[in-house]
């Protein structure tokens, strides 16, 4: 089995803000499997689907953002896995918004809910799918940017990233992060 976990913060409040692209990654995983993710535990919400011949948990942490490492902790020893079982769907201030980059490993790249599950894991070993927030002007709060909602403009590059997100992870299962990294590693197209 393996879990794909997407980070985000619970509450309506953060429903269709930046920080919560992971939450709504899953959530489009399990919409497309005809399941909603609402079993309770280990402080997640869960779902099991079939994936890629494979069974797979979906998983959304219900503590907060900088708190994900315990529940994901919790989750993994429920189910005997390890940590290279995982795979995280995470924001990325960094990236523009509607880009992704698929990594095998690495730093929390100061994201608090990467800092926590490599910090309570005592590991980076696990493939993350990093999914593009950054804002298409300079901001000086960052903070406010992520934990506020799209803009309109913002919300019509969502469903497309979600999609592709979608099919980074199939990739990811079926024929590896190294063929999955080829493939979706590449920078957007500039608008003319």
């Amino acid at each position: 089995m393996k879990a794909i976990v997407g980070l985000g913060n619970p509450g309506y409040e953060y429903h269709l803000t930046p920080h919560n692209l992971g939450f709504m990654a899953v959530e489009h995983l399990a919409e497309r499997s005809g399941v909603g993710i609402t079993r309770r535990e280990a402080q997640c919400l869960t779902a099991t689907i079939s994936l890629a011949n494979q069974d797979v948990l979906l998983v959304k942490p219900q503590t907060f953002m900088n708190l994900s490492g315990l529940a994901v902790t919790k989750l993994l020893t429920k189910y005997e896995l390890r940590v290279d079982d995982m795979l995280v769907l995470v924001d990325d201030i960094n990236l523009p918004l509607g880009s992704l980059r698929i990594r095998r490993r690495g730093s929390a790249g100061g994201h608090n809910g990467l800092k926590s599950i490599i910090g309570v894991l005592q590991s980076d070993e696990f493939v993350r799918v990093r999914l593009g927030v950054g804002p298409d002007e300079p901001t000086s709060d960052l903070t406010s940017y992520v934990l506020g909602p799209f803009s309109d403009q913002e919300l019509e590059k969502v469903p497309g990233l979600l999609d592709r997100a979608v099919e980074a992870v199939h990739c990811i299962l079926q024929e590896g992060a190294s063929k999955a990294m080829s493939r979706f590693n590449r920078r957007l197209a500039s608008p003319a």
